[in-house]
């Protein structure tokens, strides 16, 4: 891939959004030079609390909805329909959260990558309120509104299955990958990252045999994606994302305790981001 020299892009979020993936992944096809930080900027969290991505381009304002920070990177837009099928194979996220202790140590392992020790060992420290933050959101949401488990989460695939079908090429958007691809593609790496029901069935299901195909080709599309849960779980297998070192993970850990000793403050401090969340 060609290095586009013309954008200067900043990205905060982390790898276990599918929304965040899906940019890192334009981003990285299209050869595009950009940062990544796993702390809020202050100018989106006024806006926007902790929300992810957010993603500055040129030095202009942070912007949140991934679909369309994807157009201004260059890809075409998504049609409704498309995206709300999207959000229909995300179903089971609030599964991450089933096992508190393997929740929080996949975020340990995915840490700061800034080549400063200084700050990425601040970083590391003040990232460990994402994790907190979302805990208690999967567990807010799960507690009010109870979602339904479907009778088989293989049947939330099959849209794609059939547009696969439709499709003119390896990908669903022909050729190469396209917005659509990207998209459905981050929804794999969220649900990779802590293994949740959802992804047996993409594995295994006989209904699904073109959608394996294509993470195939995905898989060899982003051989060197630095941000690739699935190589785990699908062929062919790649390696999963760096983790962090033993020093980080215990700086993160260390904020952790520190978030939960300061709970008076952070639990609030939560609710309050929670509603900076536009609806």
């Amino acid at each position: 891939m060609g290095q586009n020299e013309t954008l200067n892009v900043e990205v905060y979020g982390g790898n276990h959004s599918p929304w965040v993936q899906a940019v890192l992944l334009a981003l990285h096809d299209k050869g595009i030079a950009h940062s990544l930080r796993q702390v809020p900027p202050i100018e989106a969290m006024k806006k926007t609390g902790v929300l992810m991505p957010a993603v500055s381009i040129d030095g202009g304002p942070w912007e949140t909805e991934s679909s369309q920070i994807l157009v201004k990177l260059g890809m075409e837009p998504i049609a409704g329909k498309d995206l709300q099928a999207v959000q229909v194979a995300w179903r089971g996220v609030w599964h991450r959260t089933d096992n508190p202790l393997r929740f929080f140590a996949a975020f340990a392992r995915a840490g700061d990558r800034s080549p400063s020790l200084l700050t990425r060992s601040m970083r590391n420290f003040l990232r460990s309120f994402i994790p907190l933050y979302m805990f208690t959101l999967i567990n807010f949401v799960k507690l009010r509104m109870q979602p339904q488990e479907p009778d088989d989460f293989a049947d939330q695939y099959l849209y794609w299955e059939r547009a696969l079908e439709a499709s003119t090429g390896p990908f669903i958007d022909g050729q190469a990958p396209g917005i659509r691809d990207l998209l459905l593609f981050g929804v794999v790496q969220c649900h990779s990252s802590i293994p949740v029901p959802p992804l047996e069935p993409l594995r295994s299901d006989e209904r699904l045999r073109g959608l394996r195909r294509w993470l195939a080709h995905m898989h060899e599309r982003f051989a060197d994606y630095p941000h690739l849960y699935s190589g785990s779980y699908f062929e062919p297998a790649k390696p999963p994302p760096l983790p962090a070192g033993a020093l980080q993970r215990g700086i993160f850990y260390l904020g952790v305790v520190a978030m939960l000793l300061l709970i008076p403050v952070t639990l609030p401090l939560v609710f309050l981001l929670m509603r900076k969340v536009p609806r």
